[in-house]
């Protein structure tokens, strides 16, 4: 709670040093050497540091995660084993853009008794050290917490160094484009934690009602394109197709998305209205106010096009047939298959986490937003009272294993 009120009180000190990154980037988003979404990621304004201390506040309030008795068995008379949540250790971040990164991943940190090495992208260097700072001060007035617990990285080299430490740091999580996840899975031995890419698609079903149809689609490309919960591609069912495509095209095309459409695509809305799209469009995640559009003939090959170019990030079906619904949540291959909803709830503040370190398609340890559960592990306790295994391997005693209520 001290960190988030020390985030408002030092609104002017944050915004100050944003004013100068997004001065020093200015030149690169005129050159096009860095995208508008990126540059939009980099930007903070007061509401911006009201968010952040917000998300601070939300993680405060949670449950404690450490020390909880996940599962209690009595072994044998005496003999009784605990599995007890405890942090991971050392976890590396590595983002681009997006100071606000920082107190969210710092809050998570320190709710789960971790440390947390940071690297942001140069873009947002001031903004980047003013937010750790501010971190560090608070701790100091915190004896039970260590300033040296949020530390900031500044240059390439400290990051290759980083990625090295598999001896020293327990996790990894990159939080940027493919090409950073795939750098990072390369060069280090340590557990990697993240996603490629956030390529998410909505499938509007024959049975879907259009109203709704048209609010989740434009929700999920519209609401904010620049993230990686946004939808990219829009699937429509060609018994819909005819009554639907007009509708949401002429409102995406209101809000500025560029549209790029597959043949039949084009024959229902028009050359002048949606450029062609190529393979390379089903397997593109922009991040922009583009949208990629395919008319499949049925569920199955909704579902097919999905596991040939999705991410396995989020996938939404728009349609009132539960059967339909069922089997699209059951079939797709997802971190988040939602019906009848927006790809852009696929987020640790929506889901109630309170932030989140990033989102993960992996299917172990952490899957789909990570938040405090993400970064715990547990350990085993065993109370005994002198027992051996011999005594087991003889027969003359026999395990229980009778479970406890935690």
């Amino acid at each position: 709670m001290a960190l988030a009120k020390a985030i408002e009180d030092g609104w002017r000190r944050i915004l100050d040093a944003n004013e100068i990154d997004c001065h020093a980037a200015a030149p690169d988003l005129v050159a096009e050497k860095m995208s508008a979404a990126m540059f939009a990621r980099l930007k903070i304004d007061g509401r911006g540091i009201e968010e952040m201390a917000a998300r601070v506040r939300d993680v405060a309030r949670l449950p404690d995660p450490l020390g909880c008795t996940l599962s209690a068995t009595e072994l044998d008379d005496g003999l009784t084993l605990y599995k007890e949540s405890c942090p991971l250790g050392v976890v590396g971040i590595i983002f681009e853009s997006r100071p606000e990164v920082i107190p969210q991943v710092g809050s998570l940190a320190l709710k789960s008794g971790n440390a947390v090495i940071l690297k942001g992208g140069s873009e947002a260097a001031r903004t980047n050290q003013v937010l750790v700072a501010i971190c560090q001060e608070c701790l100091h007035a915190f004896p039970s917490a260590s300033p040296d617990a949020i530390q900031l990285l500044h240059t390439r080299a400290d990051v290759m160094e980083l990625l090295s430490l598999h001896r020293d740091v327990d996790l990894i999580i990159p939080r940027g484009s493919r090409e950073l996840v795939e750098f990072v899975a390369r060069h280090s031995q340590i557990p990697v934690l993240g996603h490629g890419e956030g390529i998410c698609h909505v499938y509007v079903h024959s049975a879907a009602d259009l109203r709704k149809a048209v609010d989740v689609t434009f929700d999920s490309k519209v609401q904010y394109p620049a993230v990686c919960n946004a939808a990219e591609t829009l699937l429509v069912d060609a018994a819909i197709a005819p009554e639907f495509l007009p509708v949401i095209g002429a409102k995406l095309k209101g809000a500025g998305v560029e549209l790029r459409g597959c043949d039949k695509t084009l024959a229902l809305l028009g050359a002048a209205d949606v450029k062609a799209a190529t393979e390379a469009d089903w397997a593109t995640e922009y991040g922009d106010l583009i949208l990629s559009i395919k008319v499949v003939d049925s569920i199955s090959d909704a579902i097919a096009h999905i596991h040939r170019f999705g991410s396995s990030h989020t996938e939404a079906i728009v349609t009132e047939d539960s059967e339909a619904a069922l089997r699209f949540m059951n079939e797709v291959d997802a971190a988040g298959v939602f019906q009848n909803a927006s790809t852009r709830f696929a987020d640790g503040y929506r889901y109630g986490l309170g932030a989140e370190l990033g989102v993960s398609t992996n299917k172990i340890h952490a899957r789909g937003p990570v938040g405090l559960d993400g970064l715990t592990s547990y350990k085993y306790k065993l109370f005994g009272k002198g027992h051996t295994v011999a005594e087991y391997a003889r027969g003359e005693k026999q395990f229980k294993h009778r479970f406890i209520d935690p």
